[in-house]
């Protein structure tokens, strides 16, 4: 049986690890911006962070931005992971090079521009729904063509 990996393209490759690192970036900077949220509002959630800041203050949970910015990170966690998974993958059914790369291109645009709509200038909807499946439908579709390979 032929390893799969000899037949995966070294561009699409490289633009799986490129896009995958970008956003691994981006939800690393999503911690750094739920602190920021924290700090401009003064909503800590643990009593040895409001500590920290007064003696005066006390735990917050529910602040509006704070629970935004987690919600948006929340998302990226539930769906960007999935994609690290399926984008590997589908390099082993070899596809064609310049849709791969395309798809992954998508797939991250589509997420920092979520988190954009969603978490830094909110915008109304349909922006996040239509952020959202921008990603979704490419990872969709890699998903389903990894595992018709894989069956057939």
């Amino acid at each position: 049986m032929a390893n799969p990996f000899d037949s995966i393209n070294p561009d699409a490759y490289k633009a799986y690890v490129f896009w995958s690192a970008v956003l691994v970036a981006k939800m690393m900077l999503m911690a750094l911006l739920t602190a920021s949220q924290r700090f401009k509002n003064k909503a800590f959630a643990s009593p040895e962070d409001t500590r920290m800041i007064s003696k005066k203050l006390v735990p917050k949970y529910d602040d509006p931005d704070v629970e935004r910015v987690r919600r948006a990170h929340q998302n990226d966690l539930e769906n960007i992971l999935p994609f690290f998974v399926i984008g590997f993958l589908y390099l082993l059914t070899n596809p064609a090079p310049w849709l791969a790369i395309n798809l992954y291109r998508v797939v991250a645009a589509s997420r920092i521009l979520h988190t954009i709509v969603y978490a830094v200038i909110v915008i109304p909807q349909p922006a996040r729904f239509l952020a959202f499946m921008g990603a979704m439908v490419p990872t969709a579709y890699m998903t389903l063509q990894t595992i018709l390979y894989f069956v057939l």
